[in-house]
């Protein structure tokens, strides 16, 4: 009997929970991020329900018992995320330990509902397949990376919760942060906390102290600062005339001053993009805030910092900064204007050197590349891959790789249909556009949508054969980019079967290479898929990674234990060829001197060889 026919009461109630998940409006108290990501993640999954709901597609009693978990995960989260928007909201800035672990319990039943439900054996669209493994592994990468604490935020309580007369800077930034701004907001949170009083028969717990208290001491801050007004130009006309203290967060850590354009490194500390990306083009690749070597240079911008921003800056009349140095003067706007009409209806030596204009133009400063995408140059650029000409073909995947610096632009390109024509470059150009195109498709495959598509794309193999072949640089590239759309396990898979670990061994042995931090970064990844564990055993690469953890460097040592882990666990073979190479010892050591990581999987290790 077909599912539809099966269970469609199921199916169907599936669909309308994640409608309704996807309905709700966003939030905006402390738990933003939190109930952001959890929406958007749960979103991604209706295709999976709506197409196996449609069909006559058979299914075990493992699926039933996955769907079954599925939706009691999506009704306990429907309930917590209507939560969080209602009520009081101090009460649960004081209870956001326990409503933040309340998220991770979601994330992590939905992930264990979506490990009973092996899509392997439902007949599914290759693209609803690839997209469920994404958000899976995004489900999967989540439960083992807790969202991380606001320390602003608890410093903040602390002190307003222990100081008779905090000051002024740590109650407006409470304000900002509770959504208490004004007269109105807490006359709406007064009415929310005596609900809570009356609705816990006048016992809410040990936070009632604290909360009158704080409600009392910001209802003083807002009446001083902001008196008898609501959030209204009254209220804006107020504040125009003073200098109001700028928060810490929303401060670059670097120059000080308040974010325009604040991005996400690596590590997860955010700075104003012109700043660290300064840092980043003079060759310091740490994190300024934690100097942690950083995985990789993708700025990824911080919306809801932003959004937040803007928001303060709204409501305090204060005017966003301009980026110095960062502005499209008219000369700039002027030419890209007569470069666009060139582009669009030039003879061909006309377009390459307007293209060749706008690679140069797009490199220059972010306000260019905004201003070169509004004109309408992406489509233009996208059209001149297909060039017969050399030297156009590499200055239009250039242009494209500058401007895909900007993030709203990515997807601009994407749409535009560059994807399979950079792909054809990267095959066929010139060594110097092929090194461009494989960055390119690295930049735009720091989405993760896009990593999908560039894999499906025929990339993978064109990049090894740029990682084979290439220059230094264009082998960096190559590996960086393979590297990211590897995150995506559909393409770990791809990468495997187009002969990817004979060439990474090869950069592994060759320790003057410049390439051996790439190649084991990418050998960890792939050796936690199957086809990918399998792959490296054949190639004998014990004795090198033990080599490596031996004596190379400390990161290094953390990737080539890694994979020493992956190819051990569950083979005996490769653990007993470990321990004839005096595995014990090296590990050991390893243990005690290693990074956390390293400690972890040198640990893992040594009981599987006591085991063996």
């Amino acid at each position: 009997m077909g599912l539809a026919n099966q269970e469609p009461e199921l199916l169907s109630g599936l669909v309308e929970s994640v409608k309704e998940i996807s309905g709700l409006a966003e939030c905006k108290n402390v738990f933003k991020k939190m109930h952001g990501n959890l929406v958007r993640r749960i979103k991604l999954l209706s295709p999976l329900f709506e197409e196996l709901r449609d069909s006559e597609e058979e299914i075990t009693q493992q699926h039933i018992k996955g769907f079954e978990m599925l939706r009691i995960a999506l009704d306990s989260s429907l309930n917590l995320l209507k939560s969080v928007d209602e009520g009081s909201k101090l009460y649960q800035v004081l209870q956001r330990d326990k409503i933040a672990s309340k998220f991770h319990e979601m994330t992590e039943q939905i992930e264990a509902a979506l490990n009973e439900i092996p899509c392997d054996n439902l007949d599914l669209s290759e693209e609803v397949h690839e997209q469920i493994e994404l958000v899976h592994a995004q489900f999967r990468r989540a439960t083992g990376r807790p969202d991380s604490p606001d320390l602003q935020l608890d410093r903040d309580l602390s002190a307003a919760q222990k100081e008779k007369d905090p000051g002024p800077a740590i109650l407006k930034r409470l304000s900002e942060k509770l959504q208490l701004r004004t007269i109105s907001d807490l006359k709406k949170e007064s009415l929310a906390f005596h609900e809570l009083i009356i609705a816990s028969g006048g016992d809410p717990g040990d936070c009632l102290e604290s909360m009158s208290s704080l409600l009392k001491k910001l209802k003083d801050f807002v009446l001083i600062e902001n008196p008898e007004v609501d959030t209204s130009e009254g209220e804006k006309g107020v504040i125009r005339h003073r200098s109001p203290v700028i928060p810490d967060d929303f401060r670059c850590p670097i120059s000080l001053e308040l974010m325009k354009d604040p991005v996400i490194v690596s590590t997860g500390q955010t700075y104003e993009r012109s700043c660290i990306q300064k840092r980043l083009d003079a060759g310091h690749k740490t994190c300024p805030k934690t100097q942690q070597t950083l995985l990789h240079t993708a700025l990824t911008p911080n919306h809801v910092l932003k959004s937040l921003i803007a928001l303060w800056c709204e409501s305090n009349g204060v005017e966003l900064p301009k980026n110095p140095g960062s502005s499209v003067s008219d000369c700039d706007r002027a030419a890209i204007v007569a470069l666009l009409e060139k582009l669009a209806n030039g003879n061909a030596e006309q377009q390459r050197a307007a293209a060749g204009e706008l690679r140069l133009l797009a490199k220059r400063n972010a306000d260019n590349r905004v201003c070169i995408a509004e004109t309408g140059a992406i489509p233009l650029l996208v059209e001149l891959l297909s060039s017969t000409y050399s030297r156009t073909q590499e200055y239009a995947v250039t242009a494209l790789l500058n401007l895909s610096i900007n993030d709203s632009n990515k997807g601009t390109i994407v749409n535009a249909g560059a994807i399979p024509d950079i792909v054809d470059v990267l095959k066929n150009g010139s060594m110097e556009a092929r090194e461009n195109a494989a960055a390119t498709l690295f930049s735009l495959s720091v989405i993760d949508e896009n990593k999908v598509a560039i894999g499906a794309a025929g990339a993978i193999p064109a990049l090894i054969k740029l990682l084979c072949d290439g220059t230094a640089r264009g082998k960096k590239y190559a590996a960086t980019a393979i590297f990211n759309l590897s995150i995506y396990r559909g393409n770990k898979a791809r990468a495997v079967r187009a002969g990817i670990v004979p060439p990474l061994m090869r950069l592994l042995k060759d320790a003057g290479g410049g390439m051996v931090d790439e190649a084991l970064v990418i050998l960890a990844i792939l050796a936690s898929h199957h086809e990918g564990k399998t792959a490296i055993s054949q190639a004998e690469p014990i004795p090198i990674l033990m080599e490596v953890i031996k004596t190379g460097y400390p990161r290094n040592r953390e990737n080539a234990a890694a994979v020493l882990w992956s190819l051990c666990t569950g083979d005996l073979q490769q653990l007993k060829i470990a321990k004839d190479l005096d595995a014990e010892e090296v590990l050991k050591e390893l243990s005690e001197s290693g990074t956390d990581r390293a400690k972890r999987k040198a640990g893992s290790i040594l009981e599987l060889l006591e085991r063996c």
